[in-house]
C-alpha cells in the first residue's frame, strides 16, 4: 500500500477528513505542534518531517496543511504532493492577505474572534449542514490559540516562489477563503468550497484515489 501522510488545515485535526475514503492507502495524519517563539515555517516544517517514517511518501494537505506540505517537500524526496483547498506558491495567496502581512493588520484580530463561528464563518467556510457547522464549531474551540496565530502569520508571510515538481492542486470553484481565481489549479471540484473535505467527500475521495492509485488527473 501507498505510504500517505495528511496534513489537515489550521488548527484543524483529522475530522475534517472523517467522511473520506483512504481504506486503499495506509494514510497517516500528521499532528499539528506548538511552534517555537519566532520560528519560520520551513524551521516548524523540519520539526514536522520527524513524524514522517517511510521514504518517498505521498503528501496531502488541505488548506495551511497543503502549504506545510509544499514546505515538507522541499526538505524530503516525496513521490507526490495532493494539494486541496490550498495554494502552491506565495502569488496564489490572494493579495489582500498578502496586504495583511505587510502591514502586519492580521495581528490586531484577537484571538476570541478567530476561535468563535459566527454566520459570517459558516458562509466563509462553505458550510451550511447542521452537523458541519457543529464540527467547525469543535474544531475551533480545539484549536491552540498559539498555533493559530502563528499560522495565520505564516500564511500572510509566505514567500515561497517554487513549487514541487509532482504536485496535483485540486480546488473547489466556490472557494471563498482561497478563491480559485488566484490559483493554477489541475481539478476543480464544482461548487466546493473552502470545508469539500466533509461536503463534497465523494467526488474528491475519487479523485485523491485515482491520483494515487493511478496518477491519472481527472
Amino acid at each position: 500500500m501507498k505510504n500517505v501522510y495528511v496534513f489537515s488545515g489550521l488548527g484543524a485535526d483529522k475530522r475534517v477528513f472523517q467522511n473520506m475514503d483512504f481504506n486503499y492507502c495506509n494514510a497517516i495524519f500528521i499532528e499539528w505542534i506548538l511552534p517555537n517563539k519566532n520560528e519560520s515555517i520551513s524551521d516548524y516544517a523540519g520539526r514536522i518531517c520527524s513524524q514522517i517514517k517511510h521514504e518517498n511518501p505521498i503528501l496531502i494537505g488541505l488548506s495551511f496543511g497543503g502549504i506545510m506540505a509544499v514546505e515538507v517537500a522541499k526538505l524530503i524526496k516525496t513521490e507526490k504532493v495532493i494539494l486541496i483547498a490550498s495554494a502552491k506558491k506565495r502569488l496564489e495567496i490572494p493579495w489582500y492577505y498578502r496586504m495583511s502581512g505587510k502591514l502586519n493588520l492580521h495581528k490586531l484580530l484577537p484571538t476570541k474572534l478567530l476561535k468563535t463561528p459566527t454566520a459570517f464563518s459558516y458562509w466563509f467556510f462553505g458550510i451550511e449542514s447542521n452537523s458541519d457547522k457543529k464540527l467547525l464549531k469543535e474544531i475551533l474551540k480545539d484549536t491552540d490559540a498559539v498555533f493559530l496565530k502563528w499560522a495565520i502569520n505564516a500564511i500572510v508571510t509566505w514567500d515561497n516562489k517554487t513549487q514541487p515538481i509532482n504536485v496535483i492542486h485540486i480546488h473547489g470553484t466556490s472557494d471563498r477563503i482561497l478563491p480559485i481565481a488566484f490559483a493554477k489549479v489541475d481539478v476543480k471540484i464544482e461548487n466546493g468550497g473552502h470545508f469539500m473535505t466533509l461536503n463534497k467527500a465523494e467526488e474528491l475521495s475519487e479523485i485523491v484515489r485515482m491520483e494515487i492509485l493511478f496518477n491519472v488527473k481527472q
